[in-house]
């Protein structure tokens, strides 16, 4: 991923929460007829290996899994985004030289993957990620709430993916590369926008503490 010094992210621990914001991740593998892409939750064990571990399922019939891959699989975590008009730049004003562009913040992760069936590693995976995202519910529902002959037929449908990160790139590209009239300009527009994602955005812009 192309990343200006401005709108690095370079700190693992930053880089993981950043994944772990992100509720799913679209799981990219390169193959001799061409690349083969599924958006996935993803499960981030920060604990394993140098950088981390990716873990998912994918369908069974799902091709991915089945043909050749070359090289590493990449995941691709997409944060919040939003449009920036160039209307909101002071510079806009001034000399005119403004064009719209687009913040976001982003992580890919690239790392050799395996595909595996076993029902008992296949199961733990179930169980951790749905423990994840139940933890929020008021009535949080687990896999042992079902029958066990029906999890096990379920799970006889999916194929288990562990991914071992080797590489991690963090971006966030937040106007760091415009001065700071500017960047307030974004903020304050931003704020003031009917869309979630903008709005978040506008709270990440880095502007003096005085201005906050």
């Amino acid at each position: 991923m192309y990343t200006p010094p401005a709108f690095v992210v370079d700190d693992t621990s930053e880089i993981h929460a950043m994944m772990r914001a992100c509720r799913i991740a679209n799981f990219i593998t390169a193959t001799a007829q061409g690349p083969l892409a599924t958006p996935l939750p993803m499960l981030l064990d920060a604990e394993e290996g140098e950088m981390g571990m990716l873990y998912a399922h994918l369908a069974r019939p799902n091709p991915q899994w089945q043909t050749p891959m070359i090289g590493d699989g990449l995941a691709v975590f997409m944060g919040p985004d939003a449009y920036i008009t160039p209307a909101w730049y002071a510079a806009k004003a001034e000399h005119g030289k403004v064009v719209p562009t687009w913040n976001y913040t982003a992580v890919q992760a690239k790392g050799p993957v395996e595909f595996f069936d076993d029902p008992a590693r296949l199961l733990d995976v179930v169980k951790r990620l749905t423990d994840l995202h139940e933890a929020a519910a008021a009535k949080p529902w687990a896999v042992s709430d079902a029958p066990a002959a029906y999890i096990t037929a379920q799970l006889r449908g999916i194929v288990g993916i562990r991914m071992s990160i080797t590489h991690l790139t963090g971006k966030r590209k937040l106007s760091q590369n415009r001065p700071e009239p500017d960047r307030m300009g974004v903020r304050n527009g931003l704020s003031e926008s009917h869309r979630d994602f903008d709005r978040v955005i506008a709270d990440m812009i880095p502007v003096p503490s005085s201005s906050s």
